[in-house]
């Protein structure tokens, strides 16, 4: 008597075929669907996180000033240029100059205070030990037109980055 083979154990040449192009197009058109939907708030974020890290950059610059400026009891120049987008620390010490480029995407909107005469070139800042702080602030922004102010309180000489709402 002869046994019948169950239907799971016979080779079918039909269900060893792969994925159809149709099936494959599919998946490639939904897949740059979602990227396309998810790169604007992805992208946005890492702008934010930028401009997050560009104040964070700012205030330790500001700190290290005012901290040579009073441990070391040196003056301290805060050199601030839009042009170049970049600040630089020069003090009495001989050889001494520290410089904090922006990354990519920030861009220093303007120098706080700002003067009754539009500056051209870099401004200076001057930290004297034990002697009344500047009024000083960094205006930076993002491509995504996002600003904060790193600036130093007068009072307590601490930095602070305050968020400026768009107008």
């Amino acid at each position: 008597m002869r046994r019948a083979c169950p239907q799971s154990t016979i080779y079918n040449p039909r269900s060893a075929q792969g994925v159809t192009l149709i099936e494959m197009l599919i998946v490639v058109a939904l897949i740059g669907l979602l990227a396309g939907i998810t790169f604007p708030s992805v992208s946005a974020g890492l702008d934010s996180l930028r401009l997050t890290s560009a104040g964070n950059s700012l205030v330790d610059f500001l700190n290290a000033a005012l901290t040579r400026a009073e441990r070391r009891q040196q003056v301290v120049e805060v050199t601030i240029s839009k042009k170049e987008n970049a600040l630089w620390l020069h003090s009495t010490e001989p050889g001494f100059i520290r410089k904090l480029e922006l990354p990519d995407g920030i861009a220093i909107v303007s120098v706080l205070p700002r003067p009754p005469q539009p500056e051209e070139g870099p401004r200076q800042f001057y930290l004297y030990p034990g002697g009344a702080l500047p009024r000083l602030g960094v205006e930076i922004v993002n491509r995504r037109g996002d600003h904060r102010v790193v600036s130093v309180d007068p009072i307590t000489g601490v930095p602070r980055i305050q968020r400026v709402e768009a107008q």
